[in-house]
């Protein structure tokens, strides 16, 4: 992305630097990290990244109009709509890919969104240990908006915690030293010093919510809810029953972000934005007739998660056999840029923006992100385990002199 700085962090670069890097992440929370982590981040200028901010700022436009929830009362499945729904989502996740438009030019294009929470405390930690151990010019930063780590951590804190006293908030989540991701919540400790807890391990009374905290039953006020519908309906009855207890039955909790907002900002909210970094996007059911070329498509189902049933290679008998398309979407393809160089050969890559949203404020704020590295046709960390310079990472935006 910008050729000078690739050039001199390549030079640098060592296996052996790479290996001391890992040892240091991995030390605060040894085998939490489930995940490949790439061997480089990746260097934004800051005409690309003003890009990704108008395209978001064009969607918060949406989010923040009156009729939004009017516009996306069909997006929550019924069987999951959770009650007492909030105003607005405190967490937006934007996810780029860094494409080479119609004229040539590398350029972002929005995949997907979500009104949900991401690897907020994990990247912290991350950048931290990555500045350590490999050259990143000072001009460039992983934050957003003018915020560094430690304003970053204390707004991430307020708005999780709110004024409650840590031990009455939660993060939740289905079984999480088992996830993947469970690195973040171990780091969401270290900084909020809030307790992460399993969903099985919840105690509903009378509309209230308990869990045990050093041995004592403690109410819960507040959740910093991390689990995902789709993961909670491949569970046992026993632990379904003890979701609809929590979920969808009042109870007297505030829900951080409330699971609604989840699809609410989501694949389906793409149809109603248009932008010149946002790919066309229909309702699959809306699309008649279908496009001749379909193979310059991607059709997605709206209700999944982690690229998960993504028909990338489509063909009307692909089509014809989904038995519900009104909740898919049919996406113009992007044109994913091979740019980042690697020792062997070059990287695709996505960039997702973490947006805050708290009480005080009208609309949401860009405050940090994560990156992930590719060299095959999907990203993300489950995929291209057996490549190298691929994985989960992170971007610097060049800022102004």
């Amino acid at each position: 992305m910008v050729p000078s700085i690739r050039q001199s962090f390549n030079s640098a670069f060592s296996e052996k630097k790479y290996q001391h890097f890992l040892q240091s992440l991995n030390s605060k929370h040894p085998g939490a990290i489930d995940f490949r982590v790439a061997e480089t981040p990746i260097f934004i200028p800051a005409s690309f990244t003003k890009k990704m901010l108008s395209a978001c700022e064009s969607i918060i436009d949406v989010i923040v109009a009156t009729n939004f929830k009017k516009l996306t009362e069909q997006a929550v499945p019924q069987q999951l709509m959770v009650p007492n729904e909030t105003d607005y989502t405190n967490f937006i996740a934007f996810d780029f890919g860094i494409c080479t438009g119609d004229n040539g030019a590398i350029e972002p294009q929005l995949i997907e969104m979500q009104g949900f929470p991401s690897l907020f405390s994990f990247q912290v930690l991350y950048d931290e240990i990555l500045r350590q151990h490999f050259d990143i010019p000072k001009q460039y930063t992983a934050f957003l908006n003018g915020y560094d780590a430690n304003s970053y951590i204390q707004t991430l804190k307020k708005i999780i915690i709110g004024n409650h006293l840590p031990e009455n908030v939660i993060l939740l989540e289905l079984f999480p030293h088992r996830q993947k991701t469970r690195i973040d919540f171990y780091c969401t400790k270290d900084y909020t010093g809030i307790e992460t807890v399993c969903l099985t391990e919840l105690m509903v009374e009378n509309e209230n919510i308990f869990y045990l905290h050093r041995g004592q039953k403690t109410p819960v006020y507040r959740i910093y809810n991390r689990i995902i519908f789709d993961e909670l309906l491949q569970q046992s009855t026993a632990v379904q029953k003890k979701a609809a207890a929590v979920f969808f039955k009042p109870v007297k909790v505030e829900w951080i972000p409330h699971p609604n907002w989840f699809y609410r900002i989501s694949k389906y909210t793409l149809p109603f934005i248009e932008h010149p970094n946002i790919p066309e996007t229909h309702f699959l059911n809306s699309v008649h007739p279908l496009p001749v070329n379909l193979n310059q498509y991607v059709v997605k189902p709206v209700f999944s998660f982690a690229g998960q049933g993504v028909i990338i290679d489509v063909n009307q008998e692909n089509i014809t056999a989904i038995p519900d398309p009104q909740n898919w979407i049919i996406q113009k393809k992007v044109d994913y840029a091979a740019i980042i160089e690697t020792p062997d050969s070059p990287a695709k890559a996505e960039i997702r923006l973490f947006y805050f949203w708290d009480e005080d404020w009208k609309r949401p704020r860009a405050m940090m992100n994560l990156a992930r590295l590719s060299k095959g046709k999907m990203i993300g960390t489950r995929y291209n385990k057996d490549k190298e310079w691929v994985g989960g990472s992170m971007a610097y935006f060049e800022q102004p002199a």
